[in-house]
This record gives C-alpha cells, structure tokens and sequence, in this order.
C-alpha cells in the first residue's frame, strides 16, 4: 500500500529546507521591525528628547533679551496740582553670564554625557528588538514544522487504524487492537489542535513585532562570528554590550552633577545694560512743559553680582544627594556587569548545549526511523502487536519533535549571544545595505546649537504600522510534498 510517510526529511524541508522565491527572509523580518516597530520609534523619540538637554543647559550661559512695556491713564490727582494725564514707557534689558562657579559649564557636560548614554540605551532597545524578532521568526517556522508533524502523525495512524480495523473483520486482530489505535488517533487529532494553535500564538507574536504576516518564511543565514570560549565572549561584551555602555556613561554623568551642586556655594556674575523711554503722549500741561520734557529716555550698564553667604545648608544638601546618586550609578554599572556576564555565560552554555542535542537527536530520529520500520516489518511475521507498531511511531514523532525544538533553540540562543556581546544591531547585521540606517547624532548635532526661541519641529504622528487591519491567523500551513 502506498503510504504517505512524513518524517524528519519532510520536517526540516518545512524547517530548513530550499525555500520558494517569494519567502520572506530573516533580513527583511528585521528590516521591517527596524523600520515600523513602535518600540524602537519610541526609543528614538525619547533619545531626541534626551538630546534637547544640551541646549537647555548651554542657553545658560548665553545671553539673555527682555523687552518691557506699559501705558497708563492717570484717572484722579486728588493734589489739584497739573500733572499728565496718560503715561507710555518701553525698554530693553541685556543680561550677560559672566562666571556660574562652573555649574553652567558642569551641567553642559553633564547632559552630553547623558545623550552618549541614551545612544546606548537606543542601541540595547534595538538589539534586544532584533533577538525577539529572530526568537519569533524562528518559533513560526519551528511550529509550522510542528504542525506538519503532527498532521502527518493524524494521516499515519488514519491509515493504521483503516488497516487494523481491516484485520479486525477478518479476524486477524482483535477488538483491543481496533481500540488501542482509536486511542492514539484520538490523542494525535488533539495533539494537532495543540500544535495548531501554538502557531497561531507564534505567528501573533510575530506580527506584533514586525507588523506584518509571515509568509513563508526562509530559513535562516548561519551566525556570524559565533565566539570559542565563554570567556571571549564575555571579553567582547564587556567591551560592547550598550547596557553596559549606557550604565557607565550614566555613571560619569552623575559624578559631573556633583560639581554642578558644589557650584551653588560660589558666586554669580551677570553684566547688564539697558535702555529705557516714556512719553506722556502730549498729556504734559503746558506749565509744566518748560520743566519737564514730554519724552525722556535713558541707557544704563552695569554688572550685578550674587555672593552666597548663608543658605540653610541647601548647597551642602544638593552636594550630598548627588554624591549618594553618584554612588547608586556606580553600583548600578556593577550590576548590569553582572548581569552581562550571567547572560552572556547562559546564552554560550546554551547553544553549546542545543548544538549537542542537535547531533545526539539526528542519531536517534535515525534510530527510530529504523525501529519503526522493523517493529512493522516483524508485526507482518507476527512477532510485533499493534501496539509495538503504535510506541514506535510516537517514539519516532517524539524524536523528530526534539530535534526541530532543539534547532529553533540553537539558533536563538546564539542570537542571544551575538546580542549581549553587542554585536546584533543594524550595523552588524547587513541592514544598511538595504537603506541608510536610522543616525541619533544627526538630531543632535541639528538642535545643539539652535538658539532661536521660536523654532520648533512639527507636531509629532505615529511612524510605525498598525496592525488591527492584519487578518487573524490560523494554524494552516502548506502541505509538505508526498513521499510514496
């Protein structure tokens, strides 16, 4: 009897196997997630925002322009002298920073300090975006290959219950076999409702990272530069991972805003000029016009210095709050340290393991290819009973499930640790081939010397894609091709 035998060829044919042209590929999944997702939009955003603290802080030290104006109408004199009786007066003041006490200069440094750390912070946001995409990529493809495991086990032990129940009329098996392969079909159908859903749950996942359906999606491109050692793996994070970075730069920044807070014990200087003019609109009564001009206009310069004598212990206060956040970041950088050091010694021991297991499952999916076909073979003789064949057969499933889960693994966990040693960003991952890639110093070096009060960007819209117009997905998959 022709039968149609779907095992682990045709698994990793759905798995890894040559895909059809119009697949999607790795690249374009973390294309479209770098170019849509909200996430990463986000981060950008609140880096740009980051940015802007550069000129908050230098528009201290630049000069400043006030204009003032009023007009008044004297209503009642109740001395019954002659007086006007409307009053206009303008002027312009500029004020001048001479010396903060290094607060200014301090504070300046500080906030640059701070936009290194959020580059950092958008480089982690983008790596860590890019290992769910390829954790999500990789469970689509894991499960579709699940689904067709399974769907094919439902067809397997179809035909195998068609055919004991052929011998049952015959009377060459009994009524127990009939009964022991209805319960393996009964169990293999849930298993397929099982591993359908679990598909429609990854391809979900998928969508919500890269805001587009999968279709068809490729098999992945082998990890580049995959460390020796657990030990040149964490050298290379601690030289790269951008949580690290950013922790450190962070770190620096606070240690700055203690000489901003000590600053606020040393004196200020401004130098002022201004001038000044009032009309009384005509209003001036003749008698007093030949004493007292109708108009009158003046120009002042002058210099104004503030000296702290005493001030309730605030500058100390603000002195020792920035120390102790100082001390916090410090303690901060060692624990993202730590934590760098854990995943990346994790992400390595678990590669190396699904590696393993890879090897080790591809030896006993083969030894139970062969196991199943000498449990049906010595079944035809008599020497094997149905449930011989039924045990083999889930055995089989059961290795060939291993060994699709233990790839999905490999290749996630090395992408993990690609990822904690700083090396799975756009940059690294040839996406700049496909368009320029997003540049934070851009936006910076745009608005760090913008002294204009009246400029401003358009107001902001969402840049990433919606998905409340995807279908909802289902647990179908294309059929794997039939083996006689």
């Amino acid at each position: 009897m022709a039968r149609r035998k779907y095992g682990l060829l045709a698994a990793v044919a759905v798995c890894f196997a040559a895909p059809p042209a119009a697949a999607d590929t790795l690249q374009e999944a973390l294309l479209e997630a770098y170019r849509n997702n909200p996430t990463l939009a986000a981060a950008r955003a609140n880096l740009r925002a980051t940015d802007e603290n550069v000129p908050i802080e230098r528009s201290a030290a630049l000069p400043t322009v006030s204009g003032t104006g009023g007009y008044n109408e004297f209503v009642a004199d109740t001395s019954g002298a002659p007086a006007a009786t409307r009053q206009a007066t303008t002027g312009i003041t500029l004020g001048v920073p001479i010396y903060s006490g290094g607060a200014t200069r301090n504070a300046i440094r500080a906030a640059e300090t701070r936009v290194l750390a959020g580059r950092a912070d958008l480089r982690g946001t983008e790596s860590s975006l890019f290992s769910q995409v390829v954790a999500a990529y990789m469970t689509v493809i894991a499960n579709e290959a699940l689904v067709g495991l399974a769907s094919n086990n439902v067809d397997v032990l179809t035909i195998n219950l068609e055919a004991t129940s052929d011998r049952f009329q015959i009377g060459d098996l009994t009524r127990t076999d009939v009964a022991q392969s209805e319960a393996r079909l009964a169990l293999a159908r849930g298993d397929l409702r099982s591993a359908e859903a679990n598909l429609v749950t990854a391809r979900e996942d998928y969508i919500a990272l890269v805001g587009e359906p999968p279709t068809d999606l490729q098999p992945p491109p082998p990890l580049p530069n995959m460390p020796d050692s657990p030990e040149a793996a964490a050298e290379l994070a601690l030289a790269n991972n951008p949580d690290l970075i950013a922790a450190a730069e962070r770190a620096e920044a606070a240690g700055i805003d203690i000489r901003v807070a000590g600053a606020t014990r040393l004196p200020q200087i401004t130098v002022t000029t201004g001038a000044d003019y009032g009309t009384f609109l005509g209003s001036l009564p003749g008698s007093l016009a030949a004493v007292s001009p109708n108009s009158s206009g003046g120009l002042s310069v002058g210099a104004r210095a503030t000296i702290p004598i005493f001030q309730g212990g605030l500058p100390a206060a603000l002195e020792r709050q920035a120390q102790a956040r100082a001390s916090a970041t410090i303690e901060e950088v060692v624990a993202v340290e730590r934590d760098v050091i854990a995943q990346v010694r994790a992400s390595y021991s678990s590669w190396r393991a699904a590696l393993a297991i890879i090897a080790s499952t591809q030896a006993a999916v083969e030894a139970a290819e062969l196991s199943l076909e000498g449990v049906r073979a010595e079944n035809t003789v008599g020497n094997r009973t149905i449930l011989d064949i039924l045990d083999a057969q889930r055995e089989l499933l059961s290795t060939e499930v291993q060994l699709i889960t233990a790839r999905r693994n490999a290749y996630v966990a090395g992408f993990s640790l690609l990822a904690a040693m700083g090396q799975a960003e756009a940059r690294d991952l040839g996406l700049a081939s496909e368009e320029p890639l997003y540049d934070p110093a851009a936006n910076y070096d745009r608005v760090r010397g913008i002294i204009w009060d009246w400029s401003s960007d358009p107001d902001p819209v969402a840049r990433s894609t919606r998905t409340i117009d995807t279908p909802a997905q289902d647990g179908d998959i294309v059929g794997p091709p039939e083996i006689e």
